[in-house]
């Protein structure tokens, strides 16, 4: 799988290829020590001005925040230090603003006869930036960090909260002098002395300029971050040692598949952010923040984990590499960085009572459909049942058969399956409405998705009339008879053998960690021939019911309250018919099933992580006598960094819905989605005691525990998402093979 970039609609896409080539052929990365001279930027700049980016942002141009993140992307992708950050700046700010300075100053900036420098000067988060007074339209002060000041005709710079000055380099009274910062030159220390400025109103709100500048330096060190990461990718390809690639060490595949999950993640947050902007949607504040508290500690990582790749041969200054690794590290640390984003995330989630996170845009039909199932939920998930259910020990709420049958009643079991096997049909969309309305009411689990998939794609027709519509109606469940002592991710490993016995199998053999051993069937891998090569061609897949004589079950208790069985099959006799799918056939139907559902295990991990994200939201809001956690800036600080890994997490389940409505999910991004998700919701139990303290600690029924001791069942329930449908680790090197072309 080639990752999908950012700008993948035809506008953008066409921006992003076309940049590419023309930085390509007139600009060549340069190591970390070469400093590109003032000439050198303004001839580059001169010739992207003829490409059309110096309008991107202005109110009458071509382009919006999208187009400005394509290009951000794409010269840090070069190593290309053109000042189209401060441009785009100046043409978010002032191309609003009715003054006929604007108009003039707005003319020479598009035809490239002015190049600007912007700085947000005392209004910058980061308090080391410097300010100016502007007294009798003369600017006196001292201005850092400036970008690309040497090779600017013009700097911009923020007064108040209402105005611009726009002071005329070449004038007297200005000093530009060079900064060396993170070993690289490009910065510049302007020093004004009285100079002479021109004062020009906001045509935009101050906050929302910074936002849009912080995401553009984000997307500048996404693009620094992902060409270096493209870069080790193929030198762990080509770089040999003990006789084999690097790349096949299981040790950089697995480094390797982080950064990929990392710059996935960046990337659908920074799509989505401009994506709300250019529609005028306010929430793009919250997800440009949720994106600045992200990435600055995603693409850092991604920069170290390259730079190891690499080894010494990356820590040459003659090579690429470095010059990408301060580029993230400046870019990251810009405007306040993460902390000034995470800081504005928790005094939105945790203020004033607080909001909570936002609901996503599921388009009309699975908008539709979630009020539909909060509805439903409203008059049927209550009363009695309800408050029994909630009684129960969480061991026992992973099912209720009463609830089965009533929502079988409503088809929802089969939403997602093709009307030919009297299911609904309905978008990978709306079933991400009904998993995220159902865990918001908290209730059980329904259905067999995996074993329904296996049946549609490999049962025989018969198969489907007898087993189809008692799945549907909530009457059966299916339990998955995988994993033995000697194979458990390795499945191919297996053991228990099915031998045909006239118009029967006979099945022996062991199966262990069995969760839904309780169900009416066993949906069972069993070899049908040992000398098979590669092993895995001699797997065959049964229907087992699991009151057929020989079968013995030894549940076990788990480590979260839970049980898994240990089933022994002596003996076993099933019917030749029970077969699913072709002798020798099993690998197939069993991989095949599981690769169509696992598109959106991640989704239904990550809104278990959203729905209790906000219970302990309401632990972190609540007063406890006169103090509250939300005061502690630890707290806040944890709470926005989790925040933002949430945003991460639902949108690559958004992701994966979209990749399914065009087909089925591509095995390595459902990795990539359930990877996340289930370290997230790791992290997010250790996170939960952290703030909450000891009585998050105590299990249900125990006095005083919080929530009956849903924070820290959570967190002990979090292991089995991350070793479940194959290990992480296993998922890490499906993605490593599958997505970056590693060898096996």
């Amino acid at each position: 799988m080639a990752a999908t970039e950012v700008g993948s609609d035809d506008v953008t896409g066409m921006l992003r290829d076309s940049l590419r080539g023309f930085l390509d052929e007139h600009w060549r990365p340069r190591g970390g020590a070469a400093a590109s001279s003032p000439d050198e930027l303004s001839a580059i700049w001169r010739k992207l001005v003829e490409q059309g980016v110096a309008a991107l942002g202005a109110e009458r141009g071509e382009g919006g925040l999208a187009e400005i993140l394509v290009v951000m992307m794409e010269l840090g992708r070069a190593g290309c230090p053109a000042p189209m950050w401060s441009t785009a700046l100046a043409n978010l700010a002032i191309s609003a603003s009715p003054v006929d300075a604007t108009i003039d100053f707005l003319e020479r900036l598009h035809s490239g006869n002015a190049i600007v420098a912007f700085s947000f000067g005392a209004l910058d988060p980061d308090p080391g930036t410097g300010s100016i007074e502007v007294t009798e339209l003369k600017a006196t002060g001292v201005l850092r960090f400036v970008e690309a000041a040497g090779s600017a005709t013009h700097l911009m710079v923020a007064r108040d909260q209402s105005h611009l000055a726009l002071i005329d380099l070449g004038e007297a009274g200005v000093e530009c002098v060079a900064t060396r910062a993170m070993g690289a030159w490009g910065l510049y220390e302007v020093r004004l002395n009285a100079a002479r400025a021109t004062l020009i109103p906001f045509g935009v709100d101050l906050d929302k300029l910074r936002l849009a500048g912080k995401v553009a330096s984000t997307a500048r060190a996404y693009g620094a971050a992902r060409r270096s990461f493209e870069l080790a990718v193929d030198y762990s390809k080509e770089r040999h040692q003990f006789g084999q690639p690097i790349g096949k060490f299981q040790a950089i595949q697995h480094k390797l598949a982080n950064c990929l999950i990392a710059l996935e993640g960046v990337r659908l947050i920074l799509d989505h952010v401009a994506g709300l902007h250019d529609r005028g949607d306010e929430a793009w504040r919250y997800f440009a923040d949720c994106a600045s508290a992200f990435s600055g500690h995603a693409l850092r990582q991604v920069s170290l984990e390259t730079q190891h790749t690499f080894g010494a041969i990356g820590y040459a200054e003659e090579h690429e590499a470095p010059i990408h690794f301060k580029r993230v590290h400046l870019d990251t640390t810009a405007l306040g960085g993460a902390s000034d984003a995470k800081h504005r995330l928790a005094a939105r989630l945790l203020d004033a009572g607080g909001a909570g996170l936002p609901q996503y845009d599921l388009g009309p039909a699975g908008n539709a459909f979630r009020e539909q199932v909060r509805l439903w939920l409203d008059e049927n998930w209550i009363g009695g049942a309800k408050q029994a259910f909630d009684q129960r020990p969480f061991a026992k709420r992973e099912f209720d058969a009463s609830f089965a049958r009533d929502i079988g009643e409503t088809g929802w079991i089969g939403l997602g399956w093709p009307e030919q096997f009297g299911g609904q049909a309905r978008s990978p969309l709306e079933q991400i409405a009904f998993m995220e309305t159902m865990e918001r009411g908290e209730a059980p689990r329904i259905g067999a998705a995996i074993q329904a998939n296996a049946l549609m794609m490999f049962g025989t027709a018969e198969q489907q009339r007898t087993y189809l519509p008692e799945i549907l109606r909530g009457e059966a469940m299916h339990g998955m008879g995988y994993s033995e002592p000697q194979a458990g991710s390795d499945l191919a490993a297996l053991r228990t053998s099915a031998v045909r016995d006239g118009d029967h199998w006979v099945i022996n053999g062991q199966k262990i960690w069995t969760t839904t051993w309780w169900g009416k069937y066993m949906f069972l891998a069993a070899r049908t021939d040992k000398n098979a090569r590669p092993p895995h061609a001699g797997i065959s897949m049964f229907i087992v019911p699991m009151d057929a004589p020989g079968i013995a079950t030894r549940p076990s208790v788990t480590m979260y309250d839970g049980t898994f069985a240990n089933i022994f099959y002596d003996n076993v006799r099933i019917p030749a018919e029970n077969l699913v799918g072709e002798v020798n056939g099993g690998w197939k139907v069993l991989t095949s099933a599981l690769a169509f559902e696992r598109g959106l295990v991640g989704g239904g991990i990550v809104l278990k992580v959203a729905h209790a994200f906000e219970q302990l939201r309401a632990h972190v809001i609540a007063k406890q006598g006169d103090r509250s956690l939300a005061d502690d800036p630890i707290v806040r600080n944890r709470i926005a960094t989790l925040a933002s890994e949430i945003e991460i997490g639902r949108l690559l389940m958004m992701h994966c819905a979209e990749l399914a409505a065009d087909g089925v999910t591509p095995p390595e991004y459902g990795a990539i989605s359930k990877v996340f998700s289930g370290e997230l919701m790791e992290r997010f139990g250790e996170a939960a005691l952290d703030i909450l303290g000891m009585r998050a600690a105590l299990s249900e029924q125990m006095p005083g525990a919080i929530d009956n001791g849903r924070f820290e069942q959570n967190l002990r329930h979090s292991l089995m998402w991350v070793i479940s449908i194959g290990t992480n680790e296993i998922q890490r090197s499906l993605i490593a093979q599958r997505a970056l072309g590693l060898p096996r």
